[in-house]
């Protein structure tokens, strides 16, 4: 069966096309007795307004004066650089949640999918003629958004890479953040500390400050590092690789919440007790430090404000603001649960 159209509705209220599409609308100018006819008609036909036609016959109202005029749902693309990582959900959430407070709505596209399938990044987001696009996390080649760019208001969201002028780049302080987490042990009395570190230029910022932190502390010599693809089996298996040395550390710090996991299932597979004998921290703050059989101590990375600032910038962008694009960072705060202690006698 075809969906109820507005000629249904306007058949079925009695009425014309043009007085369904003011009730639509919200127009003033209908007499209240045409106006309960149609919602009636509009409740029993179960009819859904097409939106990108509404907006075509609008012209769109929405206040951002650069929003391109193609007509259809105010639109912005949101290019992750990959969906499972689960400290997007709460930028995504402040994101969604400013977008929608101002009349747009997100269309969401994993790059890993589209990078293992061999299609276009970008190109998509063009092609539907979105308003403006944020990219969320690292993507392997952000030399590749100068075109984007140069046509559409673009934000980059929770990565630290370079990118083109014009494009404001938002994220949690990662520095901040690994000094925190890394003094937490040192106060704890650790005095051996291993890094499983990640990749791109977020995980470069928190090797850094891990081995700057270690060293304004004088125990250059007890951090250690690891490498690791900031997945959980990678993560596990930096820490087999630590914990089988002769001088393992007594405290793990993991760059991102999925790898820290991997080292808990490794101190388990090695027989040591968590925190009693090894110490485990996260970063990140996700929905899985929060579990309760896990209970991790990590940095949270402000998700949900750098998403809401992510957004902010894009507005400013609509009505003109911005500039030459500049870098937006937030506070992160160590989040200390049940993986960390003091360290045994």
């Amino acid at each position: 069966m075809r969906p109820p159209t507005i000629r249904d509705v306007a058949e079925h209220a009695g009425v014309s096309k043009s007085l369904v599409s003011l009730v639509l609308r919200g127009s003033g100018q209908v007499r209240p007795e045409k106006r309960e006819a149609v919602l009636r008609a509009v409740r029993e036909l179960g009819y859904r307004p097409n939106a990108a036609a509404r907006s075509l016959s609008e012209q769109r109202t929405l206040p951002h004066s650069r929003l391109r005029s193609s007509g259809g749902t105010p639109m912005v693309g949101v290019l992750l650089n990959d969906l499972r990582n689960p400290w997007f959900v709460d930028l995504l959430d402040g994101l969604n949640s400013l977008l929608h407070d101002n009349g747009l709505h997100m269309l969401l596209a994993d790059a890993r999918l589209n990078r293992r399938t061999g299609h276009d990044l970008t190109g998509p987001f063009l092609d539907l003629r979105v308003d403006g696009l944020i990219v969320v996390g690292t993507l392997p080649d952000p030399a590749a958004l100068g075109t984007v760019a140069d046509r559409i208001p673009l934000v980059v969201a929770g990565a630290r890479e370079p990118v083109p002028t014009g494009v404001d780049v938002v994220a949690g302080d990662d520095e901040r953040g690994t000094r925190l987490v890394t003094e937490h042990l040192i106060g704890l009395g650790h005095r051996r500390i291993a890094h499983i570190a990640g990749y791109g230029a977020v995980g470069e910022l928190r090797r850094r400050s891990f081995e700057a932190t270690m060293r304004e502390h004088a125990l250059a010599g007890g951090a250690l590092v690891e490498a690791c693809d900031m997945t959980e089996e990678g993560g596990h298996r930096a820490a087999v690789r630590l914990l089988g040395r002769p001088d393992w550390p007594t405290a793990v710090l993991a760059v991102n919440d999925i790898a820290a996991v991997g080292a808990l299932s490794a101190a388990e597979a090695l027989g040591l007790r968590v925190p009693q004998d090894l110490s485990v921290t996260g970063y990140d703050n996700t929905s899985i430090s929060r579990l309760r059989h896990l209970w991790l101590t990590t940095v949270d990375n402000a998700g949900h404000e750098v998403g809401r600032r992510a957004a902010r910038c894009l507005l400013d962008r609509f009505e003109g603001r911005g500039g030459q694009g500049s870098v937006h960072l937030a506070t992160p705060t160590l989040e200390i649960r049940g993986t960390t202690a003091g360290v045994r006698g």
